[in-house]
């Protein structure tokens, strides 16, 4: 009886042992799905890694995004140009405006199924054109931001965000959530472009991208202002590729009547907003603080949008962001000879030695990871894309945060001690207090204010002042 009664205890804690491996396994089978499927959604991109410069971090906010529809009666679809008529039909322009804003984070943060649209991070859906005649290359990015949450405050900045040619603007979540969380409102116009690879139908963007900001900037401060969000009179511009030529266009940059974008245009529908054009100042923004233009088109022989003397009528603060490598707007032509014609602006250029033209999207999206062509819609060949916008968005919040915010303390970021990043130094005599320290700048260090030693390598940063009048 003691035996069977010893061996049933046996049976039955040998069971308990092995039920309780089976939930153990069960477990840890399913905290590795979890990690798995965490792994496999990726890392939201505007939150940057150990790596990132000083001011590139989230800021203390939570983010909202939201949907909205703007509409501008009447505009000439250059597009549908009638040659034999010498007219453009007339029809109701649409843009939908993604705007991100400073929000109230939710009383819980842990996301079910069963919560709330807005208490769930989003998960942005975009696409971007593939080679004919292949439909377009559909991807996914994990976001931080909430559907529709409250906004956190009022009366904040407002950026307006231009994208490159054929673009997405939710690829540039990276630059967008991340200045939410600083306390800025930002607005990214979906411009709705042709296909990229179809030359005749270029003249779209050059016409309609400075029209659209500009349009964008006259009526959207309205319409926030009436809730609160934004201050009109806080007003800043960004601008990728294309959106660089839009952006600097309507921060003053004279179009040249006898350029490309003039000439060719069909039925002359550019020439009212040339230098001297009836309509020029319509395309001028009102409050307008700072630009911002990452790889800026605009500059070589085909597109020459501004003549050698147009950039100076900008005389807003501006940031240029480029690499030396660019061979699809040019750097020579481009963003470095932009710095140095735009003689009234208050100016800085930041370029990635070695970079090309791709230096401002997020990461690469699992599915734009199997072909070449998506892949380049994403990553320089040179440069990691995590890194590069982690320094772009530190000197873009140095920046925006002293002209637009007036914080002159982040003028230190700006104004580094060497223009090439290598060739700051940390004297041995003043040790970084931890590895990951950030450099002071000077006295105690050259290496630029905000970097992590041994991390400034690659980069030049040239500042010029504004020519007295």
């Amino acid at each position: 009886m003691v035996r069977y009664e010893s061996a049933t205890r046996d049976l039955k804690l040998g069971a308990s042992r092995h039920e309780h491996r089976v939930r153990a396994s069960r477990i840890s089978l399913a905290l590795l799905a979890l990690v798995a499927a965490a792994v496999a959604r990726g890392e939201p991109p505007s939150r940057f890694g150990v790596d990132a410069p000083e001011l590139a971090p989230l800021g203390p906010h939570a983010v909202g995004v939201r949907s909205l529809t703007l509409t501008q009666a009447a505009q000439p679809d250059v597009l549908a140009f009638d040659a034999e008529q010498g007219r453009a039909p007339l029809r109701d322009r649409t843009l939908r405006i993604e705007l991100w804003y400073p929000a109230r984070a939710p009383a819980s943060s842990a996301a079910a199924s069963s919560a709330p649209a807005s208490s769930v991070p989003i998960r942005y859906s975009g696409s971007l054109p593939s080679p004919p005649p292949q439909p377009a290359a559909r991807f996914e990015i994990e976001g931080i931001a909430l559907r529709d949450a409250p906004a956190a405050g009022r009366d904040f900045p407002l950026v307006i965000v231009s994208h490159g040619y054929s673009n997405d603007p939710v690829a540039l979540s990276w630059l967008t959530e991340n200045l939410a969380s600083k306390g800025y409102v930002v607005a990214a116009i979906r411009h709705e472009d042709p296909f990229i690879g179809d030359a005749p139908k270029r003249v779209g963007p050059v016409l309609r991208r400075p029209l659209d900001i500009a349009f964008v900037a006259r009526t959207l401060p309205t319409m926030l202002v009436r809730e609160h969000l934004v201050d009109p009179e806080r007003i800043a511009l960004f601008g990728y590729s294309m959106g660089g030529y839009g952006v600097l266009t309507c921060a003053g940059a004279e179009l040249d009547p006898e350029g490309p974008p003039n000439r060719l245009m069909p039925g002359k529908l550019l020439a009212p907003y040339v230098r001297g054009g009836p309509l020029e100042s319509s395309l001028r923004i009102a409050h307008l603080r700072a630009v911002v233009a990452i790889s800026p088109a605009g500059g070589g022989q085909e597109f020459a949008a501004w003549g050698s003397d147009g950039l100076k009528g900008i005389a807003v603060p501006l940031l240029l962001i480029a690499g030396d490598r660019d061979h699809t707007v040019d750097y020579a032509s481009g963003a470095r000879a932009f710095f140095d014609q735009a003689i009234h602006a208050h100016r800085y250029l930041l370029t990635f030695k070695g970079a090309g033209h791709d230096i401002g999207f997020d990461p690469a999206p699992a599915s734009m990871r199997a072909r070449l062509w998506d892949f380049d819609w994403f990553t320089d060949p040179v440069w990691r894309t995590e890194r590069v916008n982690a320094i772009n968005a530190h000197f873009i919040t140095a920046f925006l945060d002293r002209y637009v915010k007036g914080d002159e303390s982040r003028a230190a970021y700006l104004e580094v001690p060497v223009a090439q990043s290598s060739q700051g130094e940390w004297p041995a005599s003043t040790p970084p207090t931890v590895y990951g320290a950030f450099s002071p700048g000077p006295p105690a260090s050259t290496v630029w204010k905000g970097f992590q030693r041994n991390h400034a390598e690659g980069l030049e940063l040239l500042e010029a002042r504004e020519a007295a009048p």
